[in-house]
């Protein structure tokens, strides 16, 4: 019997969709099985050279690091125990290592390695040598929209497998997504990633631009928050700004809870409708968190040209690549400086770290 061609084409993507449904149930299983072993790992401080800082937080650095039996190239992420201590944030680091033993996803960092010595816990990552979205951004202006589609797809994917293993994100923007050297994302920073399973989280946490309404208004909140954020993130993507903006955060604040924003010029209508539809103050009409979840967002007709499959297996070629000299180029990362890390000759918090 003939079937016309939208019919075969709407089979055909059903069909995929089922496909990557089972792609993500193994996700899944292997998250779950790291999930309840411990890890070790015989590695020291002295089997790395290291080379320069990469990025600096609240509790210490991501430097550069070779891996010496290997020769590889790591992003070795280095905290300081007394000041973790000092802030509360023990469980917090513990489950941060948890999460990254775990996670296993093209779109996402994972942990290769975890150590610790006298003063510090070291978590070894992937380095993606192509540098922070956000670099990129602020130097392009504003991507063009199929880069930017390209992009969001693989964020759709990264959020629908952490989501999948029970896990919400709560810091997603372009400062912690990475371009790898193939022009394919990795998201980075797991640190406010929490296991949620079908309870709701208080804690406010995230960068204030990104925060969804709900937080801001200490309601408890869920999964859906990520999806807020996913919302904005595909407004800065194709305007270069965000849609909340103010140098006050207390007017961005107001801003979001309100929903108030407005459309940059030559945003298309099917742009449009997908922002407007994800950034829902009403989270029982937010696109992500309907009874069909992140289904309602990947059929999207904004998404329309994509395929979910070829994008998962990175067979799609990419219209940007981050110029890459070497393996370890830093060349896409800023300039820090440099401190010397004492380690002390005695155990510092052993019993606070004892099963870190």
């Amino acid at each position: 019997m003939f079937k016309p061609r939208q019919y075969m084409a709407d089979t055909e993507r059903e069909r995929k969709f089922a496909e990557y449904n089972n792609i993500l149930e193994n996700q899944k299983k292997e998250f779950l099985e790291k999930w309840k072993t411990k890890t070790d790992d015989d590695v020291h401080l002295d089997d790395f050279d290291r080379f320069r800082t990469l990025g600096t937080g609240a509790f210490g650095r991501v430097i550069l690091v070779k891996y010496k039996p290997t020769s590889t190239y790591y992003a070795m992420k280095m905290l300081d125990k007394a000041k973790i201590v000092k802030m509360k944030q023990v469980d917090h680091a513990r489950n941060e290592k948890r999460i990254l033993q775990s996670i296993s996803f093209p779109f996402t960092v994972f942990m290769k390695f975890c150590f610790k010595d006298n003063s510090y816990l070291y978590m070894v990552l992937p380095f993606v040598n192509g540098g922070e979205m956000f670099t990129h951004l602020r130097r392009m202006g504003k991507f063009d929209e199929s880069l930017a589609r390209f992009y969001a797809a693989q964020v759709v994917l990264a959020l629908e497998y952490l989501h999948h293993c029970s896990l919400i994100y709560r810091d997603l923007k372009p400062e912690n997504i990475l371009i790898q050297n193939t022009g394919y994302i990795m998201m980075t920073d797991f640190g406010f990633c929490k296991m949620l399973n079908n309870g709701r989280a208080w804690t406010l946490c995230g960068t204030p631009e990104y925060l969804a309404p709900e937080v801001i208004l200490s309601k408890g909140y869920n999964k859906a928050i990520d999806w807020w954020s996913f919302g904005v993130l595909i407004y800065e993507m194709n305007a270069g700004y965000p849609p909340f903006y103010s140098r006050d955060p207390i007017k961005i604040y107001e801003k979001i809870v309100a929903g108030k924003y407005k459309f940059a010029h030559h945003f298309g209508d099917e742009l449009r409708d997908i922002i407007k539809n994800i950034l829902q103050v009403d989270i029982t009409r937010r696109y992500g968190n309907l009874k069909d979840g992140s289904m309602d967002i990947k059929k999207h007709r904004w998404f329309k040209s994509i395929d979910w499959i070829e994008i998962y297996h990175q067979k799609v070629t990419p219209s940007f690549i981050p110029h890459c000299e070497s393996p370890g180029d830093t060349s896409h990362f800023d300039q820090y400086d440099e401190v010397m890390h004492q380690i002390a000759s005695i155990d510092q918090y052993g019993k606070e770290f004892a099963n870190f």
